[in-house]
This record gives C-alpha cells, sequence and structure tokens, in this order.
C-alpha cells in the first residue's frame, strides 16, 4: 500500500511541476516571437513602406509607371491626381497609389557586329 501511495505522490508531482514548466515554455516562446518581430520584422517593413513611398514620389517631368504596367510622362501631380501622357499625346489621369515606381528605361545593349565572332567556314573542315 505505501508503494501505491508514493506512486502516486510521485506522479501528482510530475504533473504539477510538467503544468508549470509549460508556462513557461510559453512564457519564452512569447518573449521570442515578440522580440523577432520588434527588433526585425517591424524596422524591415518601416524601411520598405519607405522605399515604397520613395519610388512613387514623381515629379512633372518624369517617366512613370503604374501599377498595371502603363507607362508615361507626367504632366501634372496633384495631391490627388497624377497625370501621365503616352507618346502619343493622350494624358490620363491616376490616383497616387497607382503609381508603382519612376520609370528608367534599361540602359541600350550595344549591338555585336558578325566581326566580333569566330565563325568557322564551312567550306573548311578539319
Amino acid at each position: 500500500m505505501t508503494s501505491a501511495f508514493s506512486h502516486a505522490l510521485l506522479l501528482a508531482a510530475t504533473t504539477k511541476k510538467s503544468s508549470s514548466g509549460d508556462f513557461y515554455l510559453i512564457i519564452v516562446y512569447v518573449v521570442l516571437i515578440g522580440g523577432f518581430y520588434y527588433f526585425y520584422m517591424r524596422p524591415r517593413s518601416r524601411r520598405m513602406k519607405q522605399q515604397r513611398t520613395e519610388q512613387r514620389k514623381v515629379d512633372v517631368g518624369d517617366r512613370a509607371q503604374t501599377i498595371g504596367g502603363f507607362v508615361g510622362t507626367v504632366v501634372r501631380n496633384e495631391s490627388n491626381l497624377v497625370t501621365l501622357r503616352t507618346d502619343g499625346g493622350v494624358e490620363l489621369d491616376f490616383v497616387p497609389q497607382a503609381i508603382a515606381r519612376r520609370y528608367d528605361p534599361p540602359a541600350a545593349i550595344p549591338e555585336s557586329t558578325d566581326d566580333d565572332h569566330d565563325h568557322p567556314t564551312e567550306g573548311n573542315a578539319s
């Protein structure tokens, strides 16, 4: 009977320690996740938001691309509308949130000439 009592006491003690240990483990996880968010995710999110707003700032005369891929020259920039002109002269109004970025076309790649590459002649098979 003493053995059964000590066995039950040991089981109760183990269960009680485990639940308090689980509580501390949960607190540690919450602190780690909170620290990760506060020191990594929050500053990263702020930097990305700042970069997006910097990219969306366009002035009159700049080339701009919308989120739909339309590219045009800014002819008017007001607080609630940005007007873009196409190469054909058509002017379209967009809300500022629709401007994705300033458009800087890629640099032209110089065309290579046939003299740059050595081609084997068809008649001379070695």
